[in-house]
């Protein structure tokens, strides 16, 4: 059975350069889906696609605030802001609401799919990736963790969490960065919510020593996860 094009989804209320983007993206092998307003891109957005692509500028509504909605909402698909505005606070504004990419207008089309190619293959990168700290294997794909003769499944968050310490393996990682990286965009109410889930897993994969590893919290500075020492 050949497997399905990824879906994009195009919010733009202009609908000629919506019908243009749409054309030229079905010519590349996608599935493109075309949202005029906000409230169909969300609607669109929750019945799932693979990658959007959102201007700016939506009549009297914001493409910013619409992918920070989106983020806010689950989303994890790759996100490219398209628009006219391309000064340094611009950009930085489309990217810190959650935006993967920002593209200027103008621009050539080959341009706009060179990048969505670009963020297709670092999402699959990552999602297909497998981490290893001494006795523990962390695929993140399948959420699954390995060792000590074990295998433990995470919940998504729980396995954003060990993923983001894993990467940082060795090194200390404050509570704000933690939470600015995994719950800010998706409207977590307090820096709290990370001693909470570091408590989720120390006790998930207690002991964390049959492992290999410890997760110290480290005070006043943040947490760290490392290797354990025998002694």
């Amino acid at each position: 059975m050949a497997e399905s094009p990824p879906r994009v989804l195009i919010v733009e209320d202009d609908e000629d350069i919506a019908s243009a983007l749409s054309r030229g993206l079905a010519r590349e092998g996608y599935d493109p889906v075309i949202a005029l307003d906000v409230s169909s891109a969300t609607d669109l957005a929750n019945d799932g696609c693979d990658a959007a692509i959102v201007d700016v500028m939506l009549g009297e509504h914001s493409g910013t605030d619409l992918v920070r909605q989106l983020r806010a909402g689950g989303m994890s698909a790759p996100i490219i802001i398209l628009s006219a505005l391309s000064g340094v606070d611009e950009r930085t504004n489309g990217l810190d609401a959650g935006a993967d990419d920002y593209v200027a207008k103008p621009f050539e089309f080959s341009e706009l799919v060179a990048r969505l190619k670009v963020q297709e293959r670092r999402r699959l990168a990552e999602a297909t990736e497998v981490l290893t700290v001494s006795g523990l294997k962390y695929d993140v794909e399948t959420r699954a963790v390995e060792g000590d003769g074990r295998t433990i499944t995470l919940t998504e968050r729980e396995g954003d969490l060990l993923a983001y310490l894993m990467r940082r393996a060795g090194h200390i990682v404050s509570r704000g960065d933690i939470f600015d990286s995994l719950w800010l965009v998706g409207g977590g109410s307090s820096e709290n919510v990370v001693d909470v889930y570091i408590g989720y897993l120390r006790r998930k994969l207690a002991p964390l020593s049959n492992f290999g590893i410890d997760i110290r919290t480290v005070r006043g500075r943040g947490f760290m996860l490392m290797e354990s020492s025998d002694d």
